[in-house]
């Protein structure tokens, strides 16, 4: 009789051929259906991309989280559990904070890039058989992080919001790596001017240097308006 194994489709988004091309083997070889998505040369609109992944309506899904020109996995993950497949994410990223992101999305569990062969097997295996990936503490503890962290993000950007017009010029400028003086030459007034509303925006932004402010801006992907 056949393995059960066998009516299980495993699909692989992957933007790294060389990795992709192992894991479809290695799951073909333990018996499963597995195959990767070629992903398209000029990148899809994402209903297109999660028609792609979805036409062989696989059980499981191993996703990456970053996939080059087409963006961040993430974004595929909620729309590729509520069509009924368990994601698994397999990454190269080391930032814990992406991995509660993609949990909270749905993901049943994140796997590094660096883990033997055999745990990524051994993870579809347990999904195969409806056993539990990933330990209910550490999900609600990752998952946190990100919260955390988007909380954060949403405190920070509600600083830069108090900005004046002028003052995010500054700050843009300052992003850009220009210093007090060539941003004095730039718009045409003093040094001491463009200190004034430095010193302004870090007491907004509750910070004691420029470089903190800058970090500060980069870490919420802000743009003067």
């Amino acid at each position: 009789m056949a393995s059960p194994r066998r009516r299980v489709k495993v699909v692989i988004v992957e933007d790294h051929t060389l990795f992709a091309e192992s894991l479809e083997l290695a799951l073909t070889l333990e018996g499963y259906d597995a195959h990767r998505v070629d992903l398209p040369e000029v990148p899809p609109s994402e209903a297109k991309l999660h028609s792609l992944i979805m036409r062989t309506q696989p059980r499981i899904v191993l996703l990456d989280l970053d996939l080059g020109q087409h963006g961040s996995g993430v974004r595929l993950i909620a729309p590729i559990a509520r069509a009924g497949a368990d994601v698994v994410v397999v990454t190269g990223a080391t930032d814990r904070t992406r991995w509660g992101h993609a949990l909270h999305a749905g993901a049943r569990t994140v796997l590094p890039k660096t883990v033997p062969l055999g745990e990524i097997l051994g993870t579809v295996r347990r999904l195969n058989y409806g056993l539990s990936v990933l330990d209910v503490e550490e999900r609600e503890r990752l998952i946190g992080a990100w919260v955390g962290q988007e909380q954060n993000l949403i405190e920070i950007r509600e600083r830069l919001t108090q900005l004046s017009r002028k003052e995010s010029q500054v700050l843009e400028h300052l992003m850009g790596g220009f210093t007090v003086g060539d941003i004095a030459k730039l718009r045409v007034v003093s040094e001491a001017t463009v200190r004034t509303q430095v010193k302004s925006i870090l007491a907004k932004l509750g910070v004691s240097s420029q470089i903190a402010a800058v970090s500060m801006a980069h870490k919420a992907e802000w743009r003067a308006a």
